[in-house]
């Protein structure tokens, strides 16, 4: 892999302590099934993202909220142990930490369920206060665990201060407001966030370009959109469209493939690497994390990335 110099990442997000259960299959709604494994593990959106681009090769700095619980003191542990900087991780004195209640069924496909806690008090005023730290890292990464306005103020302010914006839509529970969208250098949905915010049905890569154009037109700069096993579809600035294969792997669990795609992405772009080889690189992260089981003890490290 390249020995340029570290760049750096900070992101605005949420952590989660998450709760996984395994099961045969999914639960339908009124059912009880019986599960054969447990595990309690690090996570969040936010702190997977974090995680995950300070293995693969970033200097990364956190931005949220966690409570003052057991289980908000494991999970600062988990990311200082990462060498994450985590003097913008503010300590609610009101709100238990986040958690985040998830199966995973046999064929590797997951279902969860989010209680936002601390995460819900990560305010545009903390924002304005980290200014320095933002002003001082290249990529500025976002997700939608915390609450929408404080998603906003640091897209705004990455744009404001000339950072690099990642925003990965997730969860979309419906489309953003326009204003977002010139604050944003890569939108990087899934296909059903994808699907939400362009009211684009997404079957097949073809649903992904035109989802991709729609949400370009609106101001985004750059839309990158995760098709799982199909891949990965790009429309850059440039007027770019491209399918990005991926790995052929044997999956046992899917959560967190995604936040290693966006940190592995976040990383290699803030070292000042092509927008494809990022993406390459992001694909590589998140074909080893779906072969491991859970979300941050699954994701790898930048040694284990073959060039």
């Amino acid at each position: 892999m390249s020995n340029s110099p570290q760049g750096r990442v900070t992101v605005v997000g949420s952590l989660n302590m998450d709760l996984v259960a395994r099961t045969p299959r999914q639960p339908r709604p009124g059912e009880t099934i019986s599960g054969h494994g447990f595990k309690q593990v690090a996570g969040g959106k936010g702190g997977n993202q974090a995680v995950a681009a300070a293995r693969l090769g970033a200097h990364v700095a956190m931005i949220g909220c966690i409570g003052d619980d057991s289980n908000g003191a494991i999970l600062k542990s988990a990311l200082e142990a990462e060498g994450i900087d985590c003097t913008a991780l503010a300590t609610s004195t009101s709100a238990s930490t986040g958690v985040a209640l998830i199966v995973v069924d046999d064929a590797s496909q997951n279902s969860i369920v989010v209680v936002a806690g601390s995460n819900a008090e990560v305010s545009p005023a903390d924002i304005a206060e980290q200014e320095a730290l933002i002003a001082s890292a290249d990529v500025i990464v976002c997700q939608l665990e915390t609450p929408v306005d404080t998603v906003r103020a640091a897209l705004a302010a990455g744009r404001r201060l000339q950072r690099t914006t990642i925003l990965n839509p997730a969860p979309a529970a419906h489309k953003l407001p326009i204003d977002w969208f010139p604050l944003i250098d890569y939108l990087i949905p899934n296909e059903l966030e994808a699907a939400t915010l362009s009211g684009v049905t997404i079957n097949k890569p073809d649903d992904a370009r035109r989802a991709a154009e729609m949400l370009k037109a609106k101001g985004a700069r750059n839309v990158i959109v995760t098709l799982g096993s199909e891949g990965v579809f790009a429309l850059l600035d440039d007027g770019t469209a491209s399918l990005f294969q991926t790995q052929k792997v044997e999956a046992i669990d899917t959560t967190a493939a995604g936040d290693t795609f966006v940190g592995g992405f976040a990383a290699e772009l803030a070292r000042g690497s092509a927008v494809a080889d990022a993406i390459a690189f992001g694909q590589r992260a998140a074909a080893i994390a779906v072969t491991r089981e859970g979300a941050q003890p699954s994701i790898p490290h930048r040694h284990e990335i073959s060039a």
